[in-house]
């Protein structure tokens, strides 16, 4: 691999990590983060009940342009909710799957390339996913730290 090569491959891989404070602040990350995307990216969520991965995923839906991103919800019972903004937003949540193979049998590779697909519960995924890993970790009240990484 030539050096430009590597260093492209590590910056790819390097981890961003911030703190929030509040839910608006999480918000705020998030559309950031997706205000730069492309429109076929793969968005990884992963933390415990309650760390904030549905807020996460409003502000992702804002910063795509979403017009209410506010409705945005886990779709737990759903499994899939798909949101109209720039590029489609296909929302997927695993909590209440635990067998691989009822994860293989959802058929969301189907929505890859077709639009944003945000996954949350992401660790569940019983095979390898490149994307965009971001972790929320709890901390005291309402801080979470949010480390994002380009796999």
């Amino acid at each position: 691999m030539k050096a430009p090569a590597k260093k492209a491959a590590a910056a790819k891989r390097k981890k961003t990590v911030v703190v929030s404070r509040s839910e608006e602040e999480t918000l705020r990350i998030a559309e950031e983060l997706a205000k730069g995307f492309e429109g076929a990216e793969i968005v990884l969520l992963s933390g415990e009940l309650g760390a904030g991965k549905t807020v996460f995923a409003k502000g992702l839906a804002a910063g795509l342009g979403v017009a209410d991103a506010g409705r945005v919800c886990s779709p737990s019972y759903t499994l899939v909710n798909v949101y109209k903004g720039r590029t489609p937003v296909f929302h997927i949540d695993l909590y209440r799957l635990e067998k691989a193979a009822d994860i293989e049998d959802l058929g969301w590779e189907d929505y890859l390339g077709e639009g944003v697909v945000i996954v949350e519960w992401s660790e569940r995924l019983p095979f390898p996913v490149e994307g965009i890993r971001v972790d929320i970790a709890v901390g005291e009240g309402d801080t979470r730290t949010i480390a994002i990484q380009r796999t």
